[in-house]
């Protein structure tokens, strides 16, 4: 029976509790034995939440008492260690803030709370959200539920590791060069990136470099990420980059799709792993099979205007400039990483960082462009399965590449700001799991929720993490 409740979908549960087929108890119990079987290996969570289980016995009796009920009531969630909620440890997987409490709680804190969600705890993350693997010098490495050995990838490497693993069924990430859509890709969950600003940042930290990074949330369904959307889309009066723009019902998925123009990409130019194109190749053919109107294009700016380029140079200067006061005379604690990236490297001259400025413009301007011919993007997640934890270089297509080049395909769609979703679609020859991406227009997580849809019902049951 907990297995059947910890490998549930968030809207499995939150429907099944609703029916007073399964109770909040039994549901956050079976995810608190899951945790202690299983965190202790994967080192997913770092801080945990006061006394879910009371809040589980209030959620059961509301729904004896036939209390309106929100739409994840009683259902247990995990929030990446950077999204504040007011009273609880707040790390940012660093020494600086290590014993720091939040006095705040974010906005996306407070609509899942009013939505009757149950939190299970803080999940780990790299120092300040700032690399591509998830490790600090605080708690370690959030190891990959489909092999220990290899990565859970980063920033939101621990949330997706606790979902992908039955401690979670639902939770939140951040998004700043792929650190939903990447680790959701290696660790086989879905996970979202909406349009800049359509989930309030508010309350969630860095607080920098605010017009490229977002909050989405991560399940194991479409649905269950339709489901996130509907609870925490929306204006606040706080994030400037919220415009009040209508929130539609994210609950339509399976609907007729016939005529819809998509364009794809097994590459999109940049270097990618055969096993990695047959995927993707594989998911256009099931498109096609269910009628949308499907076309290989590529989109040279991807290439020509190259995000990896524009964001090392943006976000280096951004960031350091950002950090610079909290870490002034405490640089001894730093990671080696960000150390060496944010205080001892090279900075770049001002010339360089307003022609990345120029180049990050092109690329919008391109990008607005492909969307005004079509109406969804395929292409990779991450150019490569999971690799072993700490690859630093790749030998892909007969080129020799940085760590970086896991977010070369990611990266764009922070810079332009459009929703973006990874579904998993596959597996390598040695059972690790491999994601698609779908990418929208601004401000149409529908027509992404519905085409991503369509990619996961046209696949297998995915299979399940092979731990515990």
């Amino acid at each position: 029976m907990s297995e059947e409740i910890y490998y549930a979908s968030a809207t499995e549960l939150a429907a099944r509790i609703r029916q007073k087929a399964l109770s909040p108890v039994e549901v956050v119990q079976a995810h608190l034995d899951r945790i202690a079987q299983l965190n202790p290996t994967l080192n997913a969570i770092v801080f945990f939440a006061d006394d879910p289980m009371e809040q589980a016995r209030q959620a059961e009796a509301e729904v004896m008492r036939g209390d309106e009920l929100g739409p994840l009531h009683g259902v247990p969630y995990t929030l990446k260690d950077c999204i504040e909620t007011a009273g609880m440890r707040m790390s940012l997987g660093s020494k600086i803030y290590d014993g720091y409490i939040s006095r705040q709680d974010s906005e996306v804190y407070t609509r899942l709370k009013a939505a009757g969600g149950i939190l299970l705890g803080k999940t780990n993350m790299p120092e300040f959200a700032l690399w591509w693997e998830t490790d600090n010098d605080v708690f370690g490495t959030t190891r990959n539920p489909w092999n220990l050995n290899r990565t859970a990838g980063g920033s939101s490497g621990g949330e997706v590791a606790a979902i992908a693993a039955g401690l979670s069924p639902f939770g939140l990430g951040t998004d700043l060069g792929g650190s939903i859509r990447a680790p959701a890709s290696l660790c086989g969950v879905v996970g979202i990136k909406p349009t800049l600003g359509r989930i309030p940042y508010t309350g969630i930290q860095p607080q920098t470099i605010l017009r490229a990074i977002h909050v989405g949330p991560i399940g194991r369904t479409v649905e269950d990420v339709a489901l996130g959307m509907s609870v925490l889309a929306g204006a606040d009066d706080v994030d400037l980059y919220t415009p009040p723009v209508p929130v539609p019902d994210y609950s339509p998925l399976d609907v007729d799709l016939s005529g819809l123009k998509v364009g794809w990409s097994p590459t999109t130019g940049v270097p990618v792993e055969p096993e990695v194109q047959r995927s993707v190749a594989e998911a256009a053919a099931a498109l096609r099979n269910s009628g949308l109107n499907i076309e290989p294009v590529e989109i040279p700016a991807l290439t020509e205007n190259n995000a990896s380029a524009i964001s090392t140079v943006i976000f280096t200067m951004e960031a350091r400039r950002y950090s610079a006061p909290t870490i002034a005379g405490r640089e001894s604690e730093l990671t080696a990483l960000f150390r060496t990236r944010f205080v001892e490297g090279s900075t770049f001259a001002i010339d360089e960082y307003l022609h990345a400025t120029e180049e990050w413009e092109k690329l919008r301007l391109a990008v607005k462009g492909y969307f005004s011919r079509y109406d969804i993007f395929l292409c990779p997640t991450v150019p490569m399965p999971a690799f072993p934890y700490g690859q630093n270089e790749f030998h892909i297509g007969g080129r020799d590449l940085a760590g970086r080049h896991t977010l070369r395909i990611t990266l764009p769609w922070d810079l332009t700001g459009s929703p973006a979703i990874s579904v998993p679609f596959g597996f390598s020859s040695d059972g690790l799991p491999i994601g698609v991406q779908v990418v929208g227009r601004h401000f149409d997580e529908l027509k992404l929720l519905q085409v991503a849809r369509k990619l996961e019902s046209s696949m297998p049951q995915t299979r399940r993490p092979p731990v515990g």
